[in-house]
């Protein structure tokens, strides 16, 4: 087996989402177009103190034809990684090496729901946006997003999936967990509104990504409803 290629990701922006979370804009100045299949992730290399770290991010883009890719992740309290990728500087520079996984859109493209919580909407978010770039990939299919979260500012890329529901087979569904003054939206669970919208229906695939527990309660619900394990595409953080 030939070794992995180590490519290098360079800062070009950093934004805020929240008041731990970041979304991180890179480019690879190796390559003239950096290749990945909408969903997949990268590793993150480090090295504190002499020794060697590697962690996985899911990618939070589409394909662009270019060099560049993104990445939305939370501060993690003592967690080295994530607070040295959240402190990086424009033009700072890290090592990785991807794409990698498996969390990719089956073909053809089918009626599909998309279930995340947190951070687990990076690599839907990549697979939306490459879905509506071209009507060729989404026409005459019906789409839906259940994203959940306790607070309504942890809606990460809430305005672009607003805008997306603009298209009359995006039906997007924030639901929020906790008691948020003002929220008129859904509350409650995402796989209370999973539940809803998958009834009668056999004929879909399911894209599914977040913590372990909600992950897992979600492949259930599907699998209780007659679905298919092919059916179901996830991807679990720990």
């Amino acid at each position: 087996m030939s070794e992995r290629q180590i490519l290098t990701a360079e800062l070009v922006r950093s934004v805020d989402l929240s008041d731990k979370t970041k979304h991180l804009e890179f480019r690879v100045p190796e390559v003239e177009r950096f290749e990945f299949t909408p969903g997949q992730f990268v590793s993150m290399k480090a090295f504190p103190e002499g020794r060697e770290i590697t962690r996985a991010y899911s990618i939070a883009s589409p394909p662009r034809h270019d060099n560049t890719f993104d990445l939305c992740l939370n501060r993690v309290g003592e967690g080295y990684f994530s607070n040295y990728l959240c402190d990086l500087a424009p033009k700072q520079q890290v090592k990785f090496h991807g794409p990698h996984g498996y969390f990719v859109l089956k073909q053809p493209v089918r009626d599909s729901i998309f279930i995340a919580t947190g951070t687990g909407i990076a690599p839907i978010r990549g697979m939306l946006h490459w879905l509506f770039a071209e009507e060729t990939r989404q026409n005459g299919r019906q789409f839906w997003l259940i994203f959940g979260t306790r607070h309504e500012p942890d809606l990460y890329y809430n305005r672009e999936f607003q805008a997306l529901a603009q298209h009359d087979n995006f039906h997007y569904v924030p639901t929020l967990s906790r008691e948020n003054p003002g929220w008129t939206g859904a509350r409650g669970y995402v796989q209370e509104h999973v539940r809803e919208i998958v009834a009668g229906r056999k004929d879909m695939d399911a894209y599914i990504c977040g913590l372990k527990e909600m992950v897992e309660a979600n492949r259930a619900l599907l699998r209780e409803n007659g679905w298919e394990r092919k059916q179901i595409v996830s991807e679990k953080f720990d």
